[in-house]
């Protein structure tokens, strides 16, 4: 599954790159941008296609690897190094990251669950508590 999910991530990067972020900007009804964070170990950049959703100025991706008992190594990446680039489209910012707090959790999961089903059934398959991560302006 895993080797599934970082070939079929890789393919939906190149394209959503390669059309300028013209397409593969969706999955299901949910939009899709591309995080870039660096890597814990290499320091090297890992740019991997999600969906998020908008919170105000904030954008919220859900760290849940398709209900996995591990974290996805982007939310690794993430707590080693918050400064990370997102990609919307063609446009490309700068932001930082966060897992939210309790509260944004309580406040913010039912409006994940209902962007995208999935995510309320991965969270069923899996022990932890799949984590949300805000992004905000650094």
């Amino acid at each position: 599954m895993k080797a599934f999910t970082r070939g079929m991530s890789g393919l939906h990067r190149r394209v959503y790159r390669a059309s300028g972020g013209r397409v593969m900007t969706k999955m299901g009804p949910a939009p899709v941008l591309l995080l870039t964070t660096t890597g814990r170990r290499s320091a090297t950049p890992r740019t991997t296609p999600l969906n998020y959703l908008r919170d105000g100025d904030d954008l919220v991706l859900v760290a849940s690897f398709g209900g996995s008992a591990t974290h996805p190594r982007w939310y690794l990446n993430f707590e080693a190094n918050p400064d990370v680039e997102v990609q919307i489209g063609a446009e490309r910012h700068r932001m930082r990251a966060r897992t939210a707090t309790p509260e944004e959790r309580a406040r913010l999961w039912p409006k994940v669950v209902e962007m995208y089903p999935g995510y309320g059934r991965y969270q069923e398959k899996t022990p932890r508590e799949i984590p949300l991560v805000v992004l905000g302006l650094p």
